[in-house]
């Protein structure tokens, strides 16, 4: 079976069948993948062995072209998490479903502030500081959400923010998950992406780079 191939989630997804430790880069992955001694029948192999399959495309026009397979859908990594931790996710949604939404102070006048964020109300004679009807509510204290899992990504991870290749070193693929820095151009975004993937590491903001000249 060619493990080289594979995705480090499908990969991780392989080992839990076979009751295997998860944690590790890819090349880890498929070392113990590969001295496990009990074989893992592959899906595809089966799903081309298929005789109806073989009958339906019988021309190579037929099934997909090899540009296709890039747009076929990867579930993304899921993070290892306990009962509790899921359970305290879960609260949190429904708290943010229950929260409304905070506006600026006289964002219906002008447009330019409905489109910005939060602000707190200022001045003596402000209508929302005051609290006055109709006026949108402020955040407060109040409406603050669960602390067991504050700062946690919607997904579980624990968001980490890195800057360049080297900042993925000692992070754990398990609880872990990266988010690429801003100003971070292309040339250094995609060793990133690399070094991530070797890794066994999810980029939460990950984005399509047209790899060209020196960037490969």
């Amino acid at each position: 079976m060619e493990y080289e191939s594979m995705t480090v989630a499908q990969l991780k997804e392989l080992l839990r069948e076979a009751n295997l430790p998860v944690s590790g880069n890819k090349s880890a992955l498929i070392e113990r993948l590969s001295q496990n001694s009990a074989p893992v029948e592959s899906p595809e192999e089966d799903f081309i062995e298929d005789e109806d399959f073989e009958e339906t495309f019988d021309d190579e026009d037929d099934f997909f072209d090899e540009d296709d397979w890039d747009d076929v859908h990867t579930a993304r990594q899921k993070p290892v998490l306990d009962e509790e931790t899921k359970a305290n996710l879960a609260i949190r949604t429904s708290q943010m479903k229950k929260q409304p939404k905070f506006r600026r102070q006289e964002w219906y006048r002008y447009q330019r502030l409905s489109k910005s964020g939060w602000r707190k109300p200022k001045g003596m004679q402000s209508k929302q500081r005051l609290n006055m009807k109709y006026r949108t509510p402020m955040a407060r204290v109040g409406y603050g959400k669960i602390s067991a899992v504050r700062g946690l990504h919607s997904s579980g991870f624990e968001d980490v923010l890195v800057n360049q290749p080297s900042d993925l070193d000692g992070l754990d693929p398990e609880r872990q998950a990266v988010r690429v820095g801003a100003s971070v151009g292309n040339r250094k975004r995609a060793k990133i992406h690399d070094r991530a993937d070797d890794l066994g590491l999810r980029v939460l903001n990950r984005r399509k780079i047209t790899r060209k000249g020196d960037i490969q």
